[in-house]
């Protein structure tokens, strides 16, 4: 057998693997999920070995498999590196990235950053989605996504961008109607408006700021709190708040500006929310070889959120414990 024959294959069945998925590998190749495992069966019977355990729901490697896929990946990962070798003799990134992000932290953060990118890259073009739900970044096709949480899967690389502070706020019409929360118990008798999205719920917790003792300080308190009105999207909070509805419990940076101009108000200043998430990171697959284009869009996201974002610092998404990555002196 030519061993240069089956190239092709072999690269398509290191996608396939990394994707866990026909369909993934497909999107991510621009074929046909057919054409994909017409492919692998081609290499198996090329082979003369049995790859892949099929079923409906999943995809596993056999033992022949997992010999077969260690080659194909160093073989992929070569040719990576050729393409940014080559790559980098040119000035600007080219090409096409597709990115998700949550709807409104899209729509705020990460939209703005695209447009002084594509300003600096004019050969480059961005797709953004922005999807309130989990995105499986291999499944579907993305090069990178913004993630909103303190732990992300194992198998990734992330890069911290933004801390996020939530706050309890309300307007000055509703607190003069109904009255100013002195401590956390007080809340339990004001109509919360529930910010479904992220795992608050019907239960709030806070902390002490600034106790006179260390115990003090650590204090942590619960509060079960109850509504009229539940929403996914802070945006339709923010506008849910300045319609006088109730108290909100809402990012910061979502009311930044409302709390400068007075339009908006927090309650309990002293105590400080405990967020199920409070970082917002870039996120993407590991490769030996990362391309131009997703390397020039990391570090201008960097750029971007520099006064939250510790420079030139990744983190590995199992932990978010800061290790440089080893690809090409990134």
């Amino acid at each position: 057998m030519d061993p240069l024959a089956n190239l092709n294959e072999m690269a398509i069945f290191a996608r396939v693997v990394e994707a866990k998925s026909f369909s993934g590998a497909a999107r991510q190749l621009g074929l046909g999920k057919s054409a994909v495992s017409k492919q692998i069966s081609r290499l198996e019977q090329a082979l003369g070995v049995r790859l892949l355990h099929r079923s409906t729901r999943t995809l596993s490697l056999t033992d022949e498999g997992h010999a077969v896929y260690e080659h194909c990946a160093s073989m992929v990962a070569a040719a990576e590196a050729a393409e940014v070798a080559a790559s980098n003799l040119n000035a600007a990134p080219r090409g096409t990235l597709r990115v998700s992000a949550p709807v409104s932290f899209g729509t705020r953060h990460v939209a703005p950053a695209i447009r002084s990118f594509l300003a600096r890259y004019p050969e480059m073009r961005v797709e953004l989605v922005l999807l309130d739900r989990f995105v499986d970044l291999a499944e579907e096709g993305f090069d990178l996504v913004i993630r909103l949480a303190d732990r992300l899967p194992d198998g990734l690389i992330a890069r911290r961008l933004l801390d996020i502070d939530f706050v309890i706020c309300a307007s000055p019409a509703y607190l003069a109607q109904r009255g100013t929360p002195r401590q956390p118990a007080d809340l339990a008798g004001h109509n919360c408006l529930l910010y479904g999205h992220g795992g608050f719920g019907k239960v709030w917790r806070l902390r002490t700021l600034g106790g006179k003792t260390a115990a003090e300080s650590s204090r942590e308190v619960q509060v079960a709190v109850d509504g009229n009105f539940q929403v996914n999207s802070s945006d339709a909070l923010h506008e849910a708040l300045l319609a006088d509805m109730g108290l909100g419990l809402i990012p910061r940076l979502s009311v930044e500006n409302d709390l400068a101009r007075g339009t908006l108000r927090v309650v309990l200043p002293g105590w400080q929310v405990v967020a199920p998430f409070a970082t917002a990171s870039a996120v993407f697959a590991p490769s030996r070889a990362p391309s131009p284009k997703l390397r020039a869009f990391v570090d201008h996201l960097l750029e971007h959120f520099k006064p939250a974002a510790p420079d030139g610092i990744a983190l590995p998404a199992a932990a978010l414990a800061y290790t440089r990555p080893k690809w090409m002196g990134w």
